[in-house]
């Protein structure tokens, strides 16, 4: 069920074109004529794609020719994208004062002969498209003009109470876990045998992997659960001698499609899993497709929802997907549509999509789908974070800022919701909640790709052309790493788009695979080198000017990053988390234009330009400045980070962790909504200079949304600037945790500098937005404020190791317990 996408991309060209011919009108004459019919022939083979794509699938011809059209819509992307990088040129030119315009005109260059050749490379381009085009009459599609995208926006935006269902909120399964703990309660009777292996069996959808999840947390014993395609026995062996550390009796669940893998991989007999009964599906089903209570108020939708089920086989993923899928639709014939879809009637050919991820699949917008594809470059379970694939849909150009100058991370937000709530992503675990959620994908991501995208090693042979974007596995590096990896490369596409070594195997070793990339891959969006092992970057990164994402996590040999760097103009995401060896990084990274994400590990004492000691320069009008995420991580040495009121001016996550020699915040976040501070002993979060300097500034965090605070050994009351400043009316959640010092949510009465009185000052009731207080194990917390009783927005509050004030809030006797009874969890 391979996706063309064709129409969309074709959309987004068109965006694009319109854009370059409003911001480009100081073109040349005859290049600003080849854009204006490059539009219009775009605008002319659209209106034929969405009939095109439709009857593809009964005419091999038409998918040819919609092949043929999709690669000359990628290459008219990648030369549009290259205008987009001259654009970005002239905007750092123009900051740079006369000397750099005048040395950027005499440079290679050069802005008129760069424009002469991009015409020429449009009047191709269109040239080419008028060719395909021209074969579209010998298929009678029909114009469909005028046709909305479908589109997630911010007025279908779901409330954040989600329909997926949790492994520990398993329905129908009670005799199944009790078999299964009767296996791990088991004793080996072989004295051999260090481990004993359980293979879970069952089709797709079952909750195979959900079930073996509840029973890891059900059990001290079971330590791991597997899923496994494999039927090499050689490889199983493997993995086993890999797993064969723990003690005599420990256990392992493996789950399969398989029986034939079960008998490979066994030391007990298989346990087949079957399907609910028709009435847990529908306990299931309901709980997905509403509210609570609110099945009630539909009789009709009910009665179609149990036809709905019965078709579903007692398949639990189905159930789950279709209920999402009906979430708040109340109109009738939704549900209809849903019940005699013919896809109900198509055969299910082993390892095949089910048909009630088909309807969910097909209900998806253009956007998302496409989305939804790029997670096929990874295996089925394979575990990410949410920020992971936002910034990676972002770097392909999949999301687009919207008309409504949403911010993109929000709309690939508002993606990744869409995708849990009909279940293509499960077993969400929320980090650093509510910051950071883990998923895994489902295997449907592996079948609506190809041949687009693709998974390789260096031993494949017989790769299509059509592969741009490419994702490396069971990565064997061969002793002559450059040879192989030239050779490797010849057999790919000039235009892919996308390398990515996953985490689950090592990256390149040597800065030749890199300079080999930037050789061969002019286009590429995404570089995606985790576990790498060089020790630099070749200087020649800059050419890659299309980039957008760089991943160089858990590099532990890298040591400085080139200064060319910087020259990389549409770079958004820069990971470089776990580089410990970072010494520092380059000078001018703050100018970096488009830079919205940065997660770093350094041993500077500060980001640039501040870190540059002799060579300090000043801040200009850019620092900084497009940054949203920032993670300062394991950074030993760090002591402060960018002064200036125009640095971080849009920063929205700020996360620190394990920054033992930090002592203050920034002084002037006005965008930011979250900030995570972990494990920093130094900092007592009062903000000021870099000399050392207290300064009573509460004004600069006037947008903050989400406060985590742990292990802040000099955390003693929360800071002035939380409770009085304007983060007062915006605060919606505060988690302290593990604060050993910390002895009050705020002292009512402090002395007054100048009046040398003791004075009431504003209290904590003035966090008239405050949702959720959790508070853990702070031993030093006795007391809460007098005026606790009036955080009237107050909805969940957690209190969990403090002794000193656990017996003060028990429900009903505890003397705070009329303070806090009006909050309802």
């Amino acid at each position: 069920m391979a996706e063309s996408f064709a129409f969309n991309i074709a959309d987004k060209l068109l965006g694009k074109a319109t854009s370059l011919l409003v911001d480009q009108v100081s073109l040349a004459g005859g290049v600003y004529a080849e854009l204006e019919d490059l539009k219009d022939t775009l605008s002319a083979v659209k209106a034929v794609l969405l009939d095109a794509e439709e009857q593809q699938l009964n005419n091999h011809q038409l998918t040819d020719w919609l092949g043929k059209l999709k690669d000359c819509f990628y290459d008219a992307e990648d030369v549009l994208d290259e205008f987009g990088y001259d654009s970005l040129l002239r905007q750092v030119v123009n900051e740079g004062g006369f000397r750099r315009k005048v040395r950027h005109f005499f440079s290679t260059s050069n802005p008129l002969a760069f424009r002469f050749k991009m015409g020429s490379k449009i009047k191709e381009i269109r040239e080419r498209l008028d060719k395909i085009t021209a074969d579209a009459d010998k298929f009678n599609l029909k114009k469909i003009m005028g046709v909305a995208v479908p589109v997630i926006g911010p007025h279908r935006e779901r409330e954040k109470t989600y329909s997926f269902v949790r492994a520990s909120d398993v329905i129908g399964r009670d005799g199944d876990k009790d078999k299964i703990i009767e296996f791990l309660m088991q004793s080996s009777d072989d004295d051999q045998e260090n481990m004993s292996v359980l293979p879970l069996v069952g089709i797709g959808g079952l909750g195979k992997t959900t079930l073996a999840i509840t029973m890891r947390e059900l059990s001290n014993i079971l330590r791991r659960e597997y899923d496994v395609w494999s039927k090499n026995r050689d490889k199983w062996l493997e993995l086993k001698a890999l797993v064969h550390v723990g003690a005599k009796g420990s256990k392992i669940i493996v789950t399969t499609r398989d029986k034939l893998v079960a008998n490979v991989m066994g030391t007990h007999p298989m346990y087949e899993l079957k399907g609910l009964s028709d009435e847990e599906c529908l306990f299931v089903f309901m709980r997905c497709a509403f509210k609570d209570g609110e099945d009630k108020r539909f009789p009709r939708l009910v009665r179609i929802g149990k036809d709905i089920v019965k078709k579903c086989q007692g398949l639990p993923l189905a159930v789950r997907t279709l209920g999402g899928l009906l979430y708040l639709k109340t109109n009738e014939n939704d549900w209809v549509r849903v019940r005699d879809s013919e896809c109900w009637q198509l055969e299910q050919k082993k390892d095949d999509i089910l048909p009630a991820l088909k309807l969910s699949y097909d209900d998806l917008s253009f956007d998302v789908k496409q989305c939804f594809a790029l997670c096929s470059l990874f295996p089925k379970d394979f575990e990410f974070f949410d920020i992971q694939w936002v910034q990676m849909w972002m770097g392909q150009g999949l999301i687009q800022p919207s008309q409504q100058k949403e911010e993109m991370e929000d709309i690939g937000n508002r993606y990744l919701d869409k995708l849990l709530q009909i279940s293509f992503f499960q077993d969400v675990e929320e980090k650093l909640e509510p910051v950071i959620r883990y998923f895994k994908m489902h295997d449907l991501a592996l079948l609506v790709a190809r041949p687009d995208y693709s998974t390789l090693n260096f031993d494949c042979k017989n790769i299509s052309t059509k592969v741009r974007h490419v994702s490396m596995s069971e990565v064997d590096w061969p002793e002559k790493e450059e040879e192989n990896v030239s050779r490797f490369f010849g057999k790919l596409n000039n235009n892919v788009r996308t390398i990515s070594f996953p985490d689950i195997v090592d990256g390149p070793r040597s800065e030749s695979f890199v300079g080999s990339c930037i050789l061969r891959f002019k286009y590429i969006r995404v570089l995606d080198l985790q576990k790498s092992s060089f020790e630099a970057l070749p200087n020649s990164i800059c050419n890659l000017k299309l980039l957008r994402y760089l991943n160089l996590r858990h590099n532990r040999h890298i040591k400085r990053l080139p200064n060319s760097i910087c020259k990389l103009h549409h770079l958004q995401t820069l990971i470089l988390e776990g580089c410990e060896s970072l010494e520092e990084l380059p000078r001018h990274i703050g100018t970096m234009m488009s830079l919205r994400l940065l997660i770093v590990e350094t041993q500077q004492i500060a980001l640039p330009p501040q870190a540059l000691g002799k060579r300090e320069v000043k801040v200009g009008r850019r620092c900084f400045n497009s940054l949203r995420f920032l993670a300062l991580i394991y950074c030993d040495s760090l002591e402060y980070l960018v002064e200036g009121m125009g640095t971080f001016t849009t920063l929205r996550t700020l996360i620190i962790n394990a920054c033992p020699r930090l002592s203050f915040l920034p002084k002037h976040l006005p965008a930011l909504e979250t900030m995570v501070i972990m494990d920093c002993k130094s900092l007592d979060l009062g903000v000021g200079n870099k000399n050392g300097e207290k300064e009573d500034n509460i004004g600069g965090f006037g947008s903050l949304r989400i406060l985590i605070l742990s292990k802040l050994p000099k955390l003693e009351i929360l800071p002035r600037w939380l409770i009085q400043g304007p983060t007062s009316n915006t605060l919606l959640g505060l988690f302290i945790e593990s604060c050993d010092n910390f002895r009050a949510l705020w002292e009512e009465e402090e002395e007054s500098p100048s009046l040398g009185s003791s004075v009431l000052l504003e209290g904590i009731d003035h966090l008239i937005a405050l949702r959720q207080l959790k508070i853990q194990y702070c031993p030093r917390l006795s007391a809460l404020p007098k005026k606790m009783g009036n955080l009237y927005a107050l909805t969940h509050l957690t209190i969990e190791g403090c002794p000193k004030l656990a017996n003060r809030c028990k429900r009903g006797t505890g003397e705070y317990w009329n303070k806090i009874a009006h909050v309802p969890n």
